[in-house]
């Protein structure tokens, strides 16, 4: 049996894998966790063989995740579901050995194959999601650039920036100065609007 550890911070979208994945004859779930710092007590805990995590857990993220579990436990792999497939994720998640990268649109039979293919030593990535990524070229943000810039995105205040990222408004600014230097852009929306051109955000 193949032994699975299950990390989204959405209990419904956690529940509703978990009971997928339980109908194959050859997988099991044996953990769930709400946030990254669960997951990594969890995978303590019941030494999963893989560990399927939501990219934007709480508290740390899904790949800082995957980097304390592999850390824990050698042999176990990681998977990345995500709703937010930037390229940007895609190959941070690559580098820091991610054995599949799935946008959460994928069927429960794929997410299945792919679990058998990581644990097998294989590697999976959505192909949409690798060819917006060849597609976009480097990013010059980073992740967390990226992210404050989409929190920005629909014109949002700095004080409303601050609170989605968990920032102080000070912080948010800066990284929106930073991420607007490094785009050559007078202010944060033509920012948003650079990075959303080439697939960052």
């Amino acid at each position: 049996m193949i032994r699975v550890l299950l990390a989204d911070d959405e209990n419904l979208i956690r529940v509703a894998l978990g009971t997928m994945l339980d109908l194959e004859d050859d997988i099991e779930v044996v953990g769930h966790a709400d946030s990254g710092e669960a997951a990594v007590t969890e995978a303590a805990r019941t030494t999963p063989d893989v560990a399927v995590l939501d990219l934007q857990l709480g508290g740390i993220d899904g790949i800082e995740t995957a980097q304390r579990i592999a850390a824990l436990l050698p042999d176990c792999r990681s998977i990345i579901v995500t709703s937010h497939g930037r390229p940007g994720y895609l190959k941070k998640a690559l580098a820091a050995g991610v054995g599949g990268f799935l946008p959460k649109t994928t069927s429960a039979a794929t997410l299945a194959e792919v679990v058998r293919t990581v644990v097998s030593g294989g590697r999976y990535v959505d192909p949409s999601l690798a060819a917006e990524a060849i597609g976009a070229g480097d990013s010059p943000l980073t992740p967390r650039e990226s992210d404050v810039l989409e929190f920005a995105a629909d014109g949002a205040t700095i004080a409303e920036i601050a609170q989605r990222a968990h920032l102080s408004p000070g912080t948010a600014r800066n990284y929106l100065s930073a991420a607007a230097a490094k785009l050559g852009a007078a202010n944060r929306h033509e920012a948003c609007a650079i990075a959303r051109r080439h697939g960052w955000i």
